[in-house]
């Protein structure tokens, strides 16, 4: 069964990440476009083209062409870890539906692993960031994951240990256990603002709406097609069995 599930982690992820990468070209890579010319406009004449333009090792043309086999590994990637998670927790957390159970863990992981590490330090455009700091930005970026997921797996264990008739009293004891730590690391870990003075607020605004808008895509898709793809093979197990009363 484990097999199984790799494979259709594996095939789910990498249509789910060629579903990104659309998203990603179409609104994500004219931003990009539009920060690399600031980018060189702003860099001496001397230099100018030659970090990310046609003369650059990689051309912004073979970037673009690369970026569908770069969400499509990525798809991979994530596609099999989450199989092989979702094989741990069947049948012992979450929805008892095969379908019910993949959609509810891909937006478990949306938010967990994308989205409260984004709220706290969003993604930036070319020519916003020093690359002397890339280190510790990066560190400050995997603590965040991590607060996001154990925040996750305090939420479920306090979901599961608060007995209640009342299911409003037991998810919302979750949410405030997922929000504590969530929220202390917001306030206390340190804040980081590298972006130059006189870049566009709204482009700055816009790069970020569709990088968060490409991890949205991917997992949205991924979330939906898994949890279709198991329902359909729950669905059509069953009847095998029942066909052969005795």
């Amino acid at each position: 069964m484990v097999r199984t599930l790799l494979v259709r982690g594996l095939l789910m992820g990498l249509l789910a990440g060629f579903l990104a990468g659309g998203f990603a070209f179409f609104f994500g890579e004219p931003r990009v476009d539009s920060a690399i010319a600031l980018e060189e406009a702003a860099a001496p004449a001397a230099e100018a083209g030659h970090d990310h333009g046609d003369e650059a090792e990689v051309s912004r043309p073979v970037q673009k062409a690369g970026l569908f086999l770069a969400t499509g590994l990525y798809g991979l990637a994530v596609g099999g870890v989450f199989a092989l998670v979702f094989a741990g927790l069947r049948g012992r957390v979450g929805p008892r539906s095969d379908g019910r159970l993949g959609l509810v863990a891909a937006g478990t992981a949306f938010v967990a692993i994308i989205l409260v590490p984004f709220v706290k330090y969003p993604a930036n455009p070319p020519a916003v960031g020093d690359p002397a700091t890339i280190n510790s930005r990066t560190l400050l970026y995997v603590v965040m994951v991590l607060v996001g997921l154990a925040a996750v797996a305090i939420a479920v264990a306090t979901a599961r240990r608060v007995v209640s008739p009342d299911p409003w009293v037991r998810w919302g004891s979750a949410a405030v256990a997922f929000l504590v730590p969530v929220v202390a690391a917001w306030v206390l870990l340190p804040t980081v603002n590298e972006v130059p003075d006189g870049f566009p607020a709204t482009l700055l605004w816009e790069f970020r709406l569709a990088s968060i808008g490409t991890q949205l895509v991917f997992w949205a898709a991924f979330g939906v097609l898994f949890g279709w793809v198991s329902d359909r093979a729950a669905r059509q197990a069953v009847p095998v069995g029942a066909a052969e009363p005795g």
